[in-house]
């Protein structure tokens, strides 16, 4: 097959290098010269000529077969500072620009929450993640990328394998590291019936995991999963959103915090578990707002059993169908994280009530631009943004955007 040349001119939102065409290059860095075989728009079997001086050595032995990570060949200056542009490139695109803090990056081996899938053998069991753009798993033995304390999961998760995955499907194991230890859900094993469930709850104790859930079904709870935020203890339902890193949960919610200042009441829409609620009712009275019910009542117990904190009150509402309403937003200040769409009909409310400040987290540079537009056309202003990367290696980007009237 005929190997083609080509100029790498920048890096795309996913990470790989773009050349003219649009040529999609994987795992190259802008500057470089590379030549491949052109599938399509994409570079197949990528040879790199001539290197860029922000290449480095990808410090996993499994860089090159797992897709976890898709930046370790760049140094860490230049995916800090890439990701920081790549904020800044979406802002632009709507006209916007404000100053940027120095990006928060999470450390080596920090990563507390990951879904690992999980396949029978004829031997036995692999566990690992998927390849890059593959169904196929790559086995895992060590990783850089999670927390010590994560990496049994990988075997947790090939002993489930054995047990319930047929020979033809996957098991998907999210392991959650929790202050009980290991909190283990799983996602595509065989149906479960009383024989099954008796056999998992001895496999619960004999892989002394904190709480395994089988498909929705809690199995054992062992030791309660506790998630620390702020003051508050919460053992959050089987599978519930979960800030990636320590490091990076507590950078969110210090950019947060210091949005809202000394405001004396806060409501947190997306409220999840109490991420940001929790800390924020040492000072503040807060209402949170959650589409999920077992979240909302676990942050609901997580409060009641704090000491120390300000009311804090729970709303379960889709905030997506049914936004709430400006009148109804009679707070001193505002604290929205939505999912990666964004929040655009709760973001119009934002605009039509008289919040003092607005802190957006988002997870989605592009939905955040589209969000900060429509607050900032309606007369607030964005005074700075945190960007924190807590997918380290990746090319997810995590920020906290300063709003204020």
């Amino acid at each position: 097959m005929t190997r083609t040349e080509h100029q790498i001119e920048r890096l795309g939102h996913h990470g790989d290098g773009i050349a003219a065409g649009p040529v999609f290059a994987p795992l190259s860095l802008p500057g470089e010269t590379v030549s491949g075989v052109l599938e399509g728009d994409r570079l197949k079997d990528l040879r790199v000529l001539t290197p860029s001086e922000d290449r480095v050595k990808a410090p996993c032995g499994h860089f090159k077969s797992c897709g976890g990570c898709g930046l370790q060949h760049a140094s860490d200056p230049f995916v800090a500072a890439w990701k920081v542009d790549v904020v800044r490139q979406a802002l632009g695109a709507v006209g916007l620009e404000t100053t940027f803090r120095p990006i928060k990056t999470s450390p080596v081996r920090s990563r507390r929450r990951a879904v690992i899938s999980a396949r029978r053998t004829k031997k036995g069991a692999m566990a690992g993640f998927h390849m890059r753009a593959s169904s196929v798993i790559a086995e895992i033995t060590d990783c850089d990328v999670l927390h010590p304390d994560v990496m049994p999961a990988l075997d947790i998760a090939r002993e489930l394998a054995v047990l319930g995955a047929s020979r033809k499907g996957e098991l998907s194991v999210t392991a959650t590291l929790s202050d009980g230890g290991l909190d283990i859900a799983v996602s595509g094993g065989k149906p479960l019936d009383g024989a099954f469930e008796a056999q998992l709850g001895q496999e619960a104790q004999r892989l002394k995991v904190a709480r395994l859930t089988w498909d929705g079904e809690v199995i054992a709870t062992l030791v309660p999963p506790v998630q620390r935020f702020g003051g508050a203890r919460v053992v959050p339902p089987p599978g519930a959103f979960l800030q990636a890193t320590r490091e990076g949960e507590a950078a969110l919610v210090a950019a947060a915090q210091e949005i809202v200042g000394h405001a004396k009441s806060v409501v947190d829409l997306f409220a999840g578990c109490g991420t940001f609620s929790l800390p924020m009712a040492a000072t503040a009275e807060v209402h949170a707002i959650e589409g999920e019910a077992a979240m909302m009542k676990a942050l609901d117990r997580g409060w009641r059993e704090a000491q120390g904190l300000k009311r804090v009150s729970v709303e379960t509402r889709d905030l997506f169908r049914n936004p709430l309403m400006a009148e109804d937003l009679r707070y001193d200040a505002a604290v929205i994280d939505p999912p990666r769409a964004g929040a655009l009909a709760q973001t119009v409310e934002l605009t039509r009530s008289e919040l003092a400040r607005i802190a957006f987290v988002s997870c989605n540079p592009v939905t955040f631009a589209r969000d900060a537009k429509v607050l900032v056309d309606a007369g607030y202003r964005l005074d700075w943004v945190q960007v924190v990367d807590q997918f380290r290696w990746s090319s997810h980007v995590e920020l906290v955007g300063a709003f204020a009237r």
